[in-house]
């Protein structure tokens, strides 16, 4: 869960910093990314250690048989990429354009988590469609600060 926390924390930097004007959000965010990361990886640790006893075989019929650690896998897998080009060098190495475009695979990522959550809690779902909810109006934010007309008042809000 707190993967999904600073996934949603990563994913809100922008929209914050665009409302409120709060730009040293920025210099924060990738650090956010990287503790989604480290979340993810130790949960995925925990899994592969105590659930399946290190049998690399059983955890690829596990992911076969059960659906929600595919898409659990697949949100671990999408942010690999992510972390290992955070550093300054990788992002001058790639370019800034190449790297951004890199990067939106967060968007996939945290809603891979939030569907792996969801299919995975078996009664009370508050809290994971919780988590969707708020990543539906960050994305949200997004495509609308995208496509809204900007000479309209309320459009103001959402300029990029």
């Amino acid at each position: 869960m707190l993967t999904l926390v600073f996934l949603s924390l990563t994913v809100a930097v922008t929209p914050l910093r665009k409302i409120f004007g709060i730009n040293s959000l920025v210099k924060v965010r990738r650090m956010l990314g990287l503790f989604a990361f480290f979340y993810g990886a130790l949960h995925l640790l925990t899994y592969v250690w105590f659930d399946r006893w290190f049998n690399l075989i059983s955890v690829v019929q596990d992911v076969g048989k059960r659906p929600f650690i595919l898409f659990g896998m697949l949100a671990f897998l999408l942010m690999v990429p992510l972390a290992i080009t955070s550093t300054n060098k990788m992002v001058k190495r790639l370019g800034g354009k190449r790297w951004a475009m890199l990067h939106r695979l967060v968007y996939l990522s945290a809603i891979a988590g939030v569907v792996h959550f969801w299919m995975l809690v078996k009664s009370d779902t508050r809290l994971p469609l919780t988590f969707g909810f708020i990543l539906l109006f960050l994305l949200g934010y997004r495509l609308l600060a995208k496509y809204a007309p900007a000479n309209q008042p309320t459009a103001s809000l959402f300029r990029e």
